[in-house]
């Protein structure tokens, strides 16, 4: 790009190149089941080479933003190439079978990086091994359930990432970043709050004791909140050896509230930020006002010659794997 302190690069068979940029770079993320992207279109004055599964890398100064693999390439007549790469999370679209005992999640990520040749960076200790059986899932899939179940079991939420080339399981208290949104940070925003979903009062774990050929069920419930919505039940089975009422107790904790979520368009950019960061917040609505830390669960990071601007939907409250 013209602006020095972006660096875009293409790699094919071993040779580099700094293709001339059209318009605008675009870096999207998103917390769960999906590949971080970058999109951007070149012009292709006869000098690149560029094909799919060529390496693709960018930067924001020192800061290492994207690093994936060309994935699509379209031309049109005026000879602009427009090219869309993904990181390694793409290659978590696979689908595998795994029998796994008292592995915690970056267990599984190691286990995963090894079968499919992917490069493994910082990964967390979650302190809840887990044993399951996973059968023609999706890596994402996989991958989700250990971390839904860390949640459940811990009330300690996980981001997989891939940070530059290498996948990266971090503790979302870990990813907090000293950056306020206001109505001087961002242009314009969209906020909301919902019952609908992920927001439970009343919970119901079954454990099945098939030695015994009976069932026994654990409940924990709101009845502030049950008078207040009607009953919002959240329904499960137990594996044997889990305590059920303490289960069920955390689970209420983290499912019995409202779901915030904030949409904020064109807030100045910073390349440290993406899904899974957490930020302050700082804004005021007709009926309430929000000052505290909220969750990134999607960021839309656009860069050109003359600014750096993002898009980013936050939420706030109890966070729901």
């Amino acid at each position: 790009m013209a602006d020095e302190s972006y660096t875009l690069m293409t790699v094919h068979e071993g040779k580099s190149y700094l293709p001339v940029v059209e318009s605008k770079i675009q870096w999207e993320t998103q917390r769960s089941g999906s590949a971080g992207s970058l999109s951007f279109s070149i012009v292709n004055d006869g000098n690149i080479t560029i094909a799919n599964g060529d390496v693709v890398y960018f930067k924001d100064g020192k800061i290492g933003v994207f690093y994936g693999f060309v994935f699509t390439i379209k031309q049109k007549k005026d000879h602009i190439l427009t090219i869309t790469a993904y990181d390694q999370l793409r290659y978590f679209k696979n689908k595998a079978t795994y029998n796994y005992v008292k592995k915690e999640t970056g267990e599984i990520l190691q286990m995963i990086a090894k079968d499919f040749r992917l490069n493994c960076g910082s990964l967390a200790s979650t302190g809840c091994p887990i044993t399951r059986t996973e059968k023609d899932k999706t890596l994402f899939d996989i991958v989700g359930n250990s971390i839904d179940r860390t949640v459940k079991e811990t009330g300690q939420l996980f981001v997989l990432f891939d940070d530059f080339g290498s996948l990266t399981l971090k503790n979302i208290g870990d990813m907090q970043y000293n950056l306020l949104i206001d109505e001087e940070t961002a242009q314009d925003f969209e906020y909301s709050r919902s019952i609908d979903k992920e927001t439970y009062n009343k919970v119901k774990l079954i454990y099945e004791d098939s030695e015994a050929g009976g069932r026994q069920a654990y409940i924990a419930q709101s009845g502030e909140n049950i008078n207040k919505w009607g009953v919002l039940q959240y329904t499960d089975k137990l594996d044997k050896g889990e305590d059920g009422p303490a289960k069920a107790k955390a689970l209420l904790n983290l499912y019995n509230a409202e779901t915030r979520n904030l949409t904020i368009s064109n807030a100045f950019g910073d390349s440290h930020i993406r899904a899974g960061s957490l930020l302050a917040v700082r804004l005021e609505f007709d009926d309430v006002s929000i000052s505290n830390l909220m969750l990134v669960e999607k960021a839309k990071h656009t860069y050109s010659e003359s600014e750096h601007y993002m898009d980013l939907t936050v939420r706030g409250g109890e966070f729901v794997a």
